[in-house]
């Protein structure tokens, strides 16, 4: 069986966005890895909870089925297009996840963007960009994600939910409880008043402060 680890990888993803992440109930989202030139992807009619290594598609990156006992699930057309300008820009990511959870699903729908709020934020790049709404499964939504995943590790599909990506499968997964987090954390801070919001400037001092541990005692008190 090609990718048989990668196939098992994604099986346990699967099931960890539906127990773990509030997503809609049945096809709650999507999960995809690369290895190479090759992608295993989650099927089309499974639940999450119940897909099997078997089930799972193994594609090209030229989008051709080469085993699996079932057809790749319709946002297969996303994920390819996402592994692709990642293997052609040489980017860190070969993990791509999408769940429909009701705090991702409730600000892709009322918002441009998902502010950056807290300091989390910069983990995923700052601003989370919200495509604008379209049918999915189809390249015009592909195309969008693709644009506003630059520079990003996450994005928001208007009227579907979220999409985060990885440089594996459990880094991508972290990404999506992130995004889901700072969905959830927004709309209650909302509800309170208007959230301030991080600068640039803040959020690269963010990073750069990201990168070190304790500095030692303040030396000022």
């Amino acid at each position: 069986m090609l990718l048989e680890q990668e196939r098992r990888d994604v099986c346990l993803t699967a099931r960890s966005i539906a127990r773990h992440t509030g997503a809609a109930p049945g096809e709650a989202g999507t999960v995809s890895v690369r290895s190479g030139e090759l992608v295993v992807v989650t099927p089309h009619g499974v639940p999450l909870d119940q897909i099997q290594p078997q089930d799972c598609p193994v594609m090209s990156l030229d989008d051709r089925m080469l085993e699996g006992r079932r057809d790749p699930a319709a946002e297969t057309t996303l994920h390819m297009a996402v592994h692709r300008q990642a293997a052609d820009h040489d980017r860190d990511v070969t993990a791509v996840v999408n769940a429909f959870t009701a705090d991702t699903v409730a600000v892709s729908t009322v918002e441009v963007e998902l502010p950056p709020i807290h300091h989390r934020a910069a983990g995923l790049g700052g601003a989370v960009a919200v495509t604008p709404y379209m049918p999915y499964g189809g390249g015009d939504i592909a195309d969008q994600a693709v644009k506003a995943l630059k520079g990003r590790d996450a994005a928001l599909l208007a009227g579907h939910g979220g999409v985060a990506l990885g440089r594996d499968l459990e880094h991508a997964l972290e990404n999506l409880r992130l995004l889901d987090w700072l969905c959830a954390t927004y709309l209650r801070a909302r509800q309170i008043g208007r959230p301030r919001v991080l600068s640039e400037e803040e959020l690269a001092q963010i990073r750069q402060r990201d990168t070190y541990g304790w500095a030692g005692p303040d030396p000022f008190l």
